[in-house]
């Protein structure tokens, strides 16, 4: 079944530590010829199942079909990482070419008829097969997903939807690759040094060092990442600079040589044409039945719900921040002018800095990159969970400067290792995420291992890495993916670490997020880099206080972003816009939920929405997730606080109800399992400044 020669590292499961993969010994001209035997080998594999004249069995069929594709798996897990994270022109042309090719391969599993009736004999027959609940629930979720996928369909209606799946996959690759192009291409390049009045020294360096890179020596280059909103923002003082960023932005995919207008009305078009061919209204219907939220109408009367408050809370932040404005206007004798989108995050720093005796300046020292790492991150979960992580230097990467650990339980057991990519590059996609290399499961008696990415500024060389406190939460959050992979402890592939409905998955990382706050914890990492002197407590608890400040705006944003979402996914086939009414669709879809304040755009505009077009499937239709997360998080926290916070008694409760058991349950039974109750919506509300909307 593999054809693959020998010297190719995909041939045969890696002999590194946990089936790591030889990243040293990974060329690009590897993946291209393991993708393929991959898929031949799974295919042989899957036709063995078939041609079985035996009666099905759980063994012959389920199981077997568990144990299939290990080659593939190997293989697609460093195909995704590296195109995610290191790609170049010739990783782009095969992630091009094999997505259509990938979609075609998982059609023919789930639209295999002789296979899905092997699966819909046990199903009919489940009850009597005594099976432990693992493999009852492993045979139900292979049922669903065969139904889900289109198995029931005729032979016409297969082909139409193959046809559908293979034009996804390849739009959602072009529009990675044009997002990741576009980005780069709208970095804003300064002529003079005076115009960076309010960032570091470090951080001017930094954009000259990268100016240098491209070729423009003596200018400086400001990269942008891929939100609407702009770090820089906070800092310069330049206002006709920060419109011109944030113009930069927001313009991003629509026209010119990048644009994605017209990736993203085909794809939602197709994606509308594909769930109306397997029974449903539209693309959201289709999703959230599989999901916790199980409808569309759920997901907006949440959404409505918080919609309204959360605006009201922003409009009274942006009145105070055009006190502010008139104010330093009128005591420098300077014309005001209206609060702009690209002001925002600037007069809200300095009204920050106000309220709470503090700016960002005075804070950073106490955020090193690799302190918070070791002294926060980790070691939340060494305090909480008992893990010990030892740095692993002997595991090659992609990049050098990556990390890796080997993860440890409290009783030396081996449970896995995590691997640290932080920093940004021009071939690395922009935002956070996690991902996995190798997933837990009993059944091939294999670990996790798993790879948390972020985008942090790269500073001059020699120079320490700060990072804003918003990018601290954003590395809690992260690791929070990564423990749910890492503390998997399930018998089947099907159900390992964070492959949960995506309105669940954002549940643990959410909950991680409250130990970059916890006093115990934050006192550990926020050291002074040079002294080692913790921060003084008057200045913690500012800074603590002030993650509170500016609620309005955060939910706003993110409300805005999942609307446009929605909107785009509730759409019937005939209701698809063409791809020039891209803005005008996106603005009346603001309008219509009370979002359109111009002062706070949506998080992501549509046509750099990487979350849900950026893949054939991603968050399309599930942005919400992460407020319907939140709940479930939010919740736990009060829980965490209420019964003594950082306890390995606490740690064990979550990790044996929820974090070991990926999928292996219902979602909602997990939660209340450790929670002991339905989940309650008050902590929500009080975290995002709406506690007292009704």
């Amino acid at each position: 079944m593999n054809a693959l020669p020998t010297d190719n590292p995909f041939s045969y499961p890696s002999t590194l530590a946990h089936q790591a993969p030889p990243l040293d010994r990974i060329r690009d001209s590897h993946l291209r010829p393991a993708l393929l035997a991959g898929i031949a080998a799974q295919r042989a594999e899957i036709d063995a199942i078939t041609a079985n004249t035996t009666a099905p069995t759980f063994g012959n069929t389920l199981r077997a079909l568990e144990e299939s594709g290990q080659l593939l798996a190997r293989t697609t897990a460093v195909f995704h990482s590296l195109t995610a994270a290191n790609t170049n022109a010739e990783l782009e042309a095969l992630q091009t070419e094999m997505a259509p090719i990938m979609a075609t391969h998982s059609d023919w599993i789930f639209l295999n008829a002789e296979l899905f009736a092997r699966v819909q004999s046990l199903y009919t027959s489940r009850h009597s097969l005594a099976l432990d609940a693992e493999s009852l629930r492993l045979l139900e979720r292979y049922y669903t997903l065969f139904v889900r996928a289109g198995a029931q369909l005729n032979d016409n209606d297969k082909q139409t939807l193959r046809r559908h799946n293979e034009q996804l996959s390849t739009l959602a690759a072009e529009f990675l690759q044009r997002t990741l192009k576009g980005v780069n291409a709208s970095a804003v390049i300064v002529d003079s040094i005076a115009e960076l009045e309010g960032l570091s020294a470090a951080q001017i360096a930094a954009a000259a060092q990268a100016a240098d890179s491209r070729g423009l020596q003596g200018k400086w280059l400001l990269a942008l990442i891929n939100t609407t909103g702009q770090p820089l923002l906070a800092q310069l003082k330049n206002r006709a600079l920060r419109e011109r960023i944030y113009r930069a932005s927001v313009v991003r995919g629509l026209g010119g040589e990048f644009d994605t207008s017209h990736i993203v009305t085909s794809m939602v078009k197709l994606r509308a044409e594909r769930a109306e061919l397997l029974g449903f209204p539209h693309h959201a219907a289709y999703v959230l039945e599989d999901e916790t939220a199980l409808t569309a109408e759920a997901v907006n009367q949440m959404l409505a719900r918080l919609a309204p408050a959360a605006v009201a809370n922003a409009k009274r932040e942006a009145e105070l921040l055009q006190q502010l404005i008139d104010r330093r206007a009128n005591e420098s004798k300077q014309e005001p002018f209206k609060l702009a989108p690209w002001d925002w995050e600037f007069y809200a720093e300095l009204l920050r800095a106000e309220h709470y005796s503090f700016d960002a300046d005075e804070v950073r020292p106490y955020f090193e990159m690799q302190r918070v790492l070791h002294d926060g991150v980790l070691f939340a979960a060494q305090q909480l969970y008992g893990l010990r992580f030892v740095e692993r230097g002997d595991l090659p990467t992609y990049h050098p400067t990556m990390k890796v650990f080997e993860v440890f339980d409290r009783d030396n057991a081996p449970v896995g290792l995590f691997y640290v990519d932080w920093y940004t590059r021009e071939n690395k996609r922009g935002g956070a995420w996690m991902s996995s290399y190798v997933d837990q499961t009993r059944l091939l008696g294999t670990k996790a291992v798993v790879i948390n990415n972020l985008n942090l500024g790269v500073p001059p060389d020699g120079e320490p890495t700060f990072m804003t406190f918003d990018e601290v939460i954003t590395a809690f959050h992260e690791f929070g993916h990564g423990l749910h992979g890492l503390l998997s402890d399930v018998q089947y592939p099907q159900f390992s670490g964070t492959n949960v409905p995506r309105d669940f998955v954002e549940y643990p990382s959410q909950y991680n997020e409250m130990w970059a706050t916890s006093p115990i914890v934050f006192a550990n990492y926020a050291k002074h880099y040079k002294t080692g002197a913790p921060m003084p407590p008057d200045l913690m608890s500012k800074v603590l206080a002030a993650r509170k400040f500016n609620q309005g705006f955060a939910t706003t944003e993110y409300l805005a972003a999942a609307i446009v979402d929605q909107a785009w996914h509730q759409l019937a086939v005939s209701e698809a816009p063409e791809a020039s009414a891209v803005e005008e669709f996106e603005l009346a879809a603001l309008q219509r939920a009370g979002l359109d304040f111009a002062a706070v755009p949506p998080r992501y505009r549509t046509c750099y929405f990487s979350h849900v077009f950026a893949s054939a499937t991603g968050y399309a239709a599930g942005y919400y997730a992460y407020i319907w997360s939140e709940v479930l998080a939010r919740a736990t926290e009060q829980w965490m606080k209420d019964h003594g916070g950082l306890q390995l008694v606490n740690g064990e409760r979550l990790r044996s109800a929820v974090l070991s058991r990926g999928f292996s349950a219902d979602a909602l039974t997990m939660f209340r399992d450790f929670y002991g109750a339905d989940p309650d919506i008050g902590p929500l509300l009080k975290a995002r400044g709406l506690a007292t909307e009704t």
